[in-house]
């Protein structure tokens, strides 16, 4: 950062410090930025190649991403498209991550290379021969030995991208299908040879080729490179400006400007850590700058940005598996996950604004903030191919078109813009040249550039899904997922509140230091049918309904509630990953940030609960205004939360105050007449309680 501008942010009475901009305010250095990311984000950590090998991987990136939108107009069969689309990005795997984490990222070892091409050709194999594949009954040996050399180069691939945690669950999973004769209890099956799990895992549609890579190699893929278009718009500096412009001014604005930017860009990205790292550079210096703590700075925007990954439409690409595996359409879990991330949010910023409000926390100086309008005047068109593709799912089309007309509009809106400035100028009779030199539309250098990184970003996605396939196809030819079920019910007691704990650990654990994609795939293939046939026998009154509706609704709230738990591992203690990244940054005790993280995103924990015993919250079988009673009473239930949390109000809460701070809340958050009214009646006696204290001890109140 230049001099000029360290003197603008340390001396707001500068002659030049009118307006903070995502340009001129304060922010880490870049450099450290991308060590942080190659450290807590695995996919950041990849090779940088300069000279012809970097062009050559940069070509093949760029040519996958116009294949893929070949696929989209002129349909590939799926028995053809998927194994050319794993075969790929396993390929990408291996010329662009090294072996080991720390490993050099400026050369291409011939060994990787060799791996890169051999991963290409054993996929495309099962193209070129398919039609001799799917008449055999029985395979040849090399056959055999191509399909294990595929399965054992797309789990170290994705060992290398995603991280080791998911391959072990898969290889735990073929040894119990291997051994089976020998498990104990539940784990036991008739077991199965290597050709047999090969032939089910490789040659068939159940095992790695499977649904979760379907997905990817359809409209995950469209959706990751809408998200690298809107990018290169300038998108992120505009939800950054604009969340400025909203609440910078406010009491604690820098805290609250990072949980309004992390929500809007968790529309559109796929990463807790990249979410922490991208706009947490700006707020949490900000922040420390106004007075927070460290570790508070760093938490709150490793708790707003993991919430990034519940937030609809995009959901870390989760949602659009979801729908795949549950059988709903995509725009119904877009729906279902509205009120719990508005929760989510809503509970962050409320405790944010009582830390504020309990130090004595100003906002940023006002006429130093972005104005609202002038934002949204300038480059509010940037928000329009989200808009379109809310409205398009909204109008019941699918999410490939919809993700293809949110690319088209986001590049259109630049020219569009562009004009309109051309327009203004030439009435105005001012040169219209500069305005089109310096117009907001994307240039051919940044087509490529975005052609590249939608390549690059599915590779995590389409490899945690290959492996997430050798679990599912275990799975199925094993028989144990009833099994797994009856166990942990077993181990339960027949507790349905029991089993949802059991849930949440497993759900977290699983979840620790995996991306978003691969937490959603592993704990929705082994939990969520367990905690559907539970919900089903304990809840029949509720889930029945459901079920005379579309059966898939039973089996939703499930998913979300594996899905929820499993992202919260990322600040949840000890590995919490994007509480590390954020701790790095604003350079505090990384332990104490996961324990502040997790305080913070108490919602996270309190709703998947709430919205299981009452779907209404999801939209399941609710009326209109039913659905706005539920999202306003729980956003009055997250303020008791947040109150009990931060001790505190208009000053310190007592320990009754706080107890019926925290039941109020609660209360409020479950959907129901009866618990609204003692909820809303606890929370006002509360607020009533604190008023009268203040008043006759007004030394105690905040001055």
């Amino acid at each position: 950062m230049s001099e000029h501008k360290k003197d603008i942010l340390n001396n707001p009475a500068a002659e030049d410090a009118q307006i903070l901009t995502s340009e001129n305010m304060e922010r880490v250095d870049e450099q450290e930025i991308n060590e942080i990311l190659s450290k807590y984000d695995r996919e950041s950590a990849f090779r940088t190649l300069s000279g012809y090998r970097g062009l050559i991987i940069s070509a093949v990136c760029i040519l996958f991403s116009l294949l893929q939108l070949y696929s989209t107009w002129f349909i590939i069969p799926s028995t053809h498209m998927r194994p050319l689309h794993l075969g790929i990005v396993v390929m990408l795997a291996f010329l662009l991550y090294p072996a080991r984490h720390k490993g050099r990222k400026d050369t291409l070892p011939w060994y990787d290379l060799v791996l890169a091409l051999v991963s290409l050709a054993v996929f495309l194999y099962q193209i070129v021969f398919f039609d001799t594949i799917v008449r055999q009954n029985n395979f040849e040996t090399y056959q055999y030995v191509l399909g294990g050399v595929a399965i054992l180069l797309l789990m170290e691939a994705c060992r290398r991208v995603v991280g080791i945690p998911i391959v072990i669950i898969a290889v735990l999973f073929m040894l119990i299908g291997f051994f089976g004769r020998s498990m104990p209890g539940f784990l036991g099956n008739r077991g199965f040879n290597v050709q047999q799990i090969i032939k089910h895992l490789f040659f068939t549609q159940e095992g790695i080729f499977g649904a979760p890579v379907g997905a990817s190699s359809t409209f995950i893929f469209l959706f990751i490179l809408f998200g690298a278009f809107l990018e290169k718009t300038g998108v992120g500096e505009f939800f950054i400006d604009l969340s400025n412009a909203i609440a910078g001014k406010q009491r604690g604005g820098p805290a609250k400007v990072a949980v309004i930017t992390s929500a809007l860009e968790g529309t559109v990205s796929g990463s807790s850590v990249a979410n922490t790292v991208g706009s947490g550079s700006f707020t949490i210096p900000m922040m420390k700058r106004l007075g927070y703590r460290p570790e508070f700075a760093a938490a709150v925007e490793a708790a707003a940005s993991t919430g990034g990954q519940i937030m609809p439409p995009v959901m870390g690409a989760a949602a659009f598996l979801m729908a795949e595996s549950v059988g709903v359409p995509y725009a119904d879990v877009v729906k279902a996950a509205i009120i719990p991330a508005l929760l989510y949010f809503a509970g962050i910023y409320i405790v944010t604004d009582l830390e504020a409000k309990k130090q004595g926390l100003r906002g940023l100086e006002e006429d130093k903030m972005p104005k609202l309008f002038k934002v949204m005047m300038e480059r509010g068109h940037l928000i329009l191919p989200l808009v379109g593709i809310i409205y398009i799912l909204g109008a019941g089309f699918t999410p490939s078109v919809a993700a293809l007309i949110g690319i088209g509009i986001a590049v259109l809106g630049g020219y569009l813009r562009t004009l309109f400035d051309v327009f203004i100028a030439a009435l105005k009779k001012q040169p219209t040249a500069p305005v089109i030199k310096q117009g907001n539309y994307m240039r051919p250098i940044e087509y490529l550039q975005a052609l590249e990184s939608g390549a690059r970003g599915i590779i995590n996605v389409a490899l945690a899904c290959g492996v997430a396939g050798i679990i599912a196809g275990m799975i199925t030819l094993t028989g144990i997922g009833l099994k797994m079920g009856s166990g942990l019910t077993a181990l339960a007691g027949g507790s349905l509140l029991l089993l949802l704990i059991f849930t949440m650990f497993s759900s977290i654990l699983l979840g620790m230091g995996v991306p978003t994609t691969a937490n959603y795939l592993i704990t929705s293939t082994i939990m969520a049918p367990v905690v559907a046939r539970s919900l089903m026998a304990h809840l029949p009154e509720v889930y029945g309904a459901l079920e005379a509706i579309n059966p898939a609704y039973a089996i939703l709230p499930a998913h979300l509630f594996t899905f929820y738990f499993g992202i919260v591992a990322d600040i949840t203690p000890p590995v919490a990953l994007a509480a590390m990244a954020g701790a790095a940054i604003a350079k505090s005790n990384p332990l104490k940030t996961g324990v502040e993280a997790t305080r913070l995103a108490i919602a996270a924990f309190l709703v998947p609960y709430i919205f299981v015993y009452s779907p209404q919250m999801l939209m399941l079988n609710a009326q209109w205004h039913e659905v706005v009673l539920i999202a306003v009473t729980a956003l009055i239930g997250m303020f008791g939360v947040g109150m009990a949390i931060e001790k505190y109000w208009e000053s310190k809460l007592n320990v009754i105050q706080q107890l019926m701070a925290l039941a109020g809340g609660l209360l409020l958050i479950i959907p129901g007449l009866i618990t609204d009214i003692v909820g809303f009646l606890l929370i006002a006696l509360v607020v009533i309680w604190q008023k009268i204290q203040n008043r006759k001890h007004p030394e105690k109140a905040l001055s």
